[in-house]
């Protein structure tokens, strides 16, 4: 819990007090309780909007349904403001501005009740990420970081990669646009652009398709460089995560089996838990022993 979200600590046996601990705590079982509560209800609450977008003979339900859910999380947002030391800041924090997201939506379809904005509310499911403290997952938020600082080295790369992408469905958008024409479909460039993306993912959902010989040969050419390209940046990015992961290795080897590659600060070996000792001190050992 962040040292901001605290109340007042002079009343510790106050319900303001008790709440913040249940809420933002997940030692606690009655933290563990409320936050696993906390996620079925959010499970639940999107199972409802989804069931009520078949537009079954059931809508009544679903709508008291959907504003009971609606109700309850106000009632926790509104609880998780006045629990905490700063609300402002909470409103602003990430978690806070999603709380506020997930019950908006229900809100504002009142006022445009055709529009299906109420659908929106869908992005409570962001909600159940309080889950990896509910069950200690932070622990992996190593593993996490080397995902993040293996995108943020090849992002440039990938980026270019895209451009390249981007250059070629333009170019051969533009072809078909000329060969085919409306006739077939490729009434204008975007939507000609919009066939060569689809191509060139080699996903092809077929509402439009070129059917003179030559567009249909300018097709095959595209989806063969479709093919060639698909696995560009999957593969720039896998090199990256394996480098990302070579960093956090360090070169000390272990003294009894002679093992190399263990994490940074590690201090026992994984294969035979033997004790690593500091590379600096095992280095300068090794070029005294040499000198001598």
């Amino acid at each position: 819990m962040r040292q901001f979200y605290y109340p007042d600590s002079r009343n510790t046996e106050g319900i303001r007090h008790k709440l913040f601990h249940i809420i933002f705590g997940y030692q606690q079982r009655n933290s563990i309780i409320f936050d696993m509560s906390l996620v079925i209800a959010i499970l639940l609450s999107v199972a409802v909007l989804m069931v009520d977008s078949l537009n079954q003979d059931y809508n009544s339900l679903l709508f008291r349904l959907d504003w009971f859910f609606t109700l309850l999380f106000t009632i926790e947002y509104i609880t998780r403001l006045w629990v905490v030391r700063d609300p402002m800041r909470y409103a602003r924090s990430f978690y806070g501005v999603i709380d506020l997201l997930a019950i908006l939506p229900t809100y504002i379809a009142l006022l445009f009740p055709e529009s299906g904005i109420q659908y929106l509310a869908v992005i409570r499911i962001l909600r159940i990420l309080r889950v990896f403290d509910v069950l200690h997952m932070h622990r992996y938020q190593r593993e996490t970081s080397i995902l993040i600082d293996a995108f943020s080295n090849c992002w440039r790369k990938v980026l270019v990669f895209l451009v390249g992408v981007i250059t070629i469905i333009i170019i051969f958008g533009t072809f078909l646009y000329i060969i085919e024409g409306p006739e077939y479909g490729f009434t204008n460039i975007p939507t000609s652009m919009y066939w060569a993306l689809i191509s060139v993912s080699t996903v092809g959902y077929g509402d439009i398709s070129p059917a003179t010989p030559f567009g249909q040969f300018i097709a095959s050419i595209l989806v063969l460089i479709g093919y060639g390209i698909i696995a560009v940046p999957t593969g720039i990015y896998s090199a990256q995560v394996y480098q990302s992961l070579s960093k956090q290795k360090d070169g000390r080897a272990c003294q009894e089996c002679s093992l190399r590659g263990h994490d940074a600060d590690a201090k026992f070996c994984r294969r035979c838990g033997y004790e690593l000792k500091d590379i600096s001190h095992h280095e300068t050992s090794k070029d005294k022993t040499k000198q001598v």
